[in-house]
């Protein structure tokens, strides 16, 4: 019996459309989420959403972090509404009503409100003069996008247990920061592996550069895909 996709979306940080679909490709069998993310979408536009999906219908991660006055960020997710993403993002600081804005221009997407972005520390949102530490923040941020209608969160994997405790059961908590024992860290500030990530209470990891940068994508996700499903049969 064929194992059903693992809920890994991949960020497909490619440097062109014809690597970012072949990516997709070979991991659309293990996973159930593609990422575009800001820089492949500016560069290609709407063409990347068809490229990345491909004849498998995987998910599509539109990963926008839309932040602007509600009337822009409600203009902007109409205009990829039409591409059918299942998740959109858009900032959670951007405040309630650019949230709202963004739930009533695509009611068929999931938006996804990011917390506090997982480069940033303590100190970090202290010079930006967000009251922290961190977990307080992404709690309060939490709350204040899924009272304005957001269906999905996005916190690191250290935050993910509080902010379920926060929002409930409901809400699709997203965490990036995800990397298998023994990666690089890279950009990233607060991380945990896949298998603490989902223990934690995550429903979708995202997973970039250790799946993409292995020479063979498709047996990466496959393999991480394996150890979640171990995770999740222990669990039961």
């Amino acid at each position: 019996m064929t194992a059903p996709p693992a809920p890994i979306a991949v960020a497909l940080d490619a440097p062109d459309l014809d690597t970012a679909a072949r990516w997709a490709a070979q991991v659309a069998p293990h996973v159930s989420t593609v990422k575009v993310g800001l820089e492949l979408y500016l560069r290609y536009g709407p063409d990347v959403v068809a490229g990345v999906r491909g004849a498998g219908g995987v998910e599509v991660f539109l990963d926008l972090k839309l932040h602007d006055i509600p009337a822009t960020v409600a203009g902007a997710a109409r205009a990829v509404a039409g591409l059918r993403p299942a998740y959109l993002t858009v900032h959670a600081a951007g405040g309630p009503a650019m949230i709202r804005a963004a739930v009533e221009a695509a009611p068929d997407t999931r938006v996804t409100a990011v917390t506090v972005l997982t480069s940033l520390g303590d100190a970090d949102l202290a010079r930006v003069g967000l009251a922290g530490p961190a977990p307080d923040a992404v709690r309060r941020l939490a709350a204040l996008a899924v009272e304005a209608g957001a269906r999905a969160l996005v916190c690191s994997p250290q935050e993910a247990a509080a902010v379920r405790a926060e929002v409930g059961p409901e809400i699709t908590l997203v965490t990036p920061g995800v990397r298998p024992s023994g990666a690089a860290t890279q950009d990233q500030a607060r991380v945990a592996t896949p298998e603490a990530a989902l223990e934690a209470g995550a429903d979708l990891l995202v997973i970039g550069r250790p799946i993409t940068g292995a020479p063979d994508p498709g047996a990466a996700a496959e393999a991480i895909g394996a150890a979640l499903r171990r995770v999740s049969a222990n669990a039961s």
